[in-house]
């Protein structure tokens, strides 16, 4: 018998955040939106990845703060606790990982909420969990986000191993802990696990923390961590994994690893071929979904977030979520544009950056000029004891990258942020006056370094 088929003007596969932007503004719109989700209305972002762990770094940050007070402003007695983070991530940042008010708000903006996982059957048609076909009459808009990707490692399969997922539902922090990859999300738990009294090792593939940053980055954060006792190892390749009774032994090439946790932060992937992708006519076994400057995969098919491969982060997803959404709707709005798109990894120190590396920059052929200094030349980052650095890139007359590490290094990038994506000439950012005595100046510093 042929399954009823629900007629709607737009069908969103995948409510994370930038599905859930595009799915309740058409809706709002007056369009009739289905939206398809399989887990939480909401995405990765509110449950398990941005809002929780940085929950998780402010506790830690406190516990670091406490530690440092005798140096500066007399005696303390630090203790760390696990529970009140716990605590707080399941009854304040996530309902006890209930989406209920999620999905409320949409069914407020006028969507209709589908439970299940959907796949692409044919142009225009959505089939959720095998069963229930969905009919779109202006087209499909595709953010299904992405899943850890996890390296086919001797011996992992079938382990209790962490991914974020198992690491921000944690109840209690462990003894131990061995981190696969030292990319932004490795590093994050590596340092708030530590904080909390946990053995840390981190095992990074490349020759450095954050591979994907400017080394100068990556140099500056395995200092400090080695200074807190996080044991890193770079250039580690990881040939086995063993789980007996309460422990895990990694073996890589040059010796072995023992901890009661293992967490796997390798990095994300796309599964096309689950998606359905190939119905509309696009590559299945690509990595992620190319789109045009309106987000545009092919005709009536839209993607937005981590399956279009411009950055794992929430600010992007909603970013291009507007886009779409003006593209859909007919209307006049700017093209999506990456070249300054921001992105900040939360250790301490925090490391912002933007646009271009120098290694980037070369490889595009740019008339590159950098400079560096460290945060401690400014007043503030003296008075602070702050460790950090500002690095800028510049191509020809303006900026096309750059990077803070330090504190607030994310709250700094607003204003490098803005200069990559106006290409302020650096005349104009040097004859700025700059509050003093703030972290910015440091900013104002390296740029004299740049006439």
């Amino acid at each position: 018998m042929a399954a009823d088929i629900e007629e709607f003007d737009v069908v969103v596969l995948g409510l994370g955040p930038g599905g859930e932007q595009v799915a309740g503004r058409l809706a709002e719109a007056g369009l009739a939106v289905a939206g398809v989700e399989s887990r939480l209305v909401g995405g990765e972002c509110p449950y398990w990845a941005c809002v929780p762990t940085k929950m998780m770094v402010r506790a830690a940050d406190l516990l670091a703060e406490g530690g440092r007070i005798p140096s500066m402003a007399g005696e303390a007695t630090v203790v760390p606790d696990w529970a009140p983070v716990a605590r707080r991530i399941r009854e304040e940042a996530t309902d006890n990982w209930d989406d209920k008010v999620a999905a409320d708000r949409f069914h407020d903006q006028g969507g209709t909420l589908v439970r299940g996982r959907g796949k692409i059957t044919a142009p225009g048609e959505v089939t959720v969990d095998g069963s229930r076909v969905l009919r779109a009459r202006r087209g499909i808009v595709v953010a299904t986000g992405s899943q850890p990707a996890v390296p086919p490692i001797a011996g992992l399969a079938g382990t209790p191993y962490w991914t974020n997922r198992e690491a921000t539902e944690a109840e209690r922090a462990p003894e131990s802990i061995i981190v696969l990859g030292g990319g932004a999300v490795g590093v994050e738990f590596g340092q708030v696990l530590r904080r909390f009294g946990a053995e840390v090792t981190v095992l990074e593939a490349a020759g450095g923390l954050l591979p994907s940053e400017e080394p100068e980055a990556g140099e500056l954060l395995a200092e400090v961590f080695a200074k807190e006792g996080i044991t890193v190892r770079t250039d580690a390749k990881v040939t086995r994994v063993d789980h007996h009774g309460s422990a895990f032994t990694v073996m890589t090439e040059d010796g072995s690893h023992r901890a009661e946790r293992l967490l796997v932060a390798t990095g994300r992937r796309c599964d096309l071929a689950a998606i359905g992708v190939g119905a509309v006519g696009l590559e299945e076994s690509a990595q992620v979904i190319k789109v045009d400057d309106r987000m545009r995969a092919t005709e009536g098919v839209w993607a937005v977030g981590d399956v279009t491969g411009e950055g794992a982060f929430t600010h992007v997803a909603v970013y291009q979520a507007r886009v779409a959404l003006a593209d859909i709707l007919g209307e006049h709005g700017p093209a999506a544009d990456y070249r300054a798109a921001p992105r900040v990894t939360f250790t301490d120190p925090e490391v912002g950056a933007v646009g271009l590396t120098e290694r980037q920059a070369r490889e595009l052929g740019l008339a590159v000029r950098t400079a560096a200094t460290p945060v401690a030349s400014s007043a503030r980052g003296w008075i602070h004891r702050g460790v950090g650095l500002v690095k800028l890139v510049a191509d020809e007359d303006a900026l096309v990258g750059a990077t803070v590490a330090g504190p607030c290094g994310g709250e700094v990038l607003g204003l490098l942020t803005l200069a990559v994506h106006e290409r302020t000439p650096l005349d104009r950012l040097t004859s700025m006056i700059y509050a003093y005595p703030t972290f910015h100046r440091a900013v104002e510093d390296t740029l004299s370094l740049l006439r």
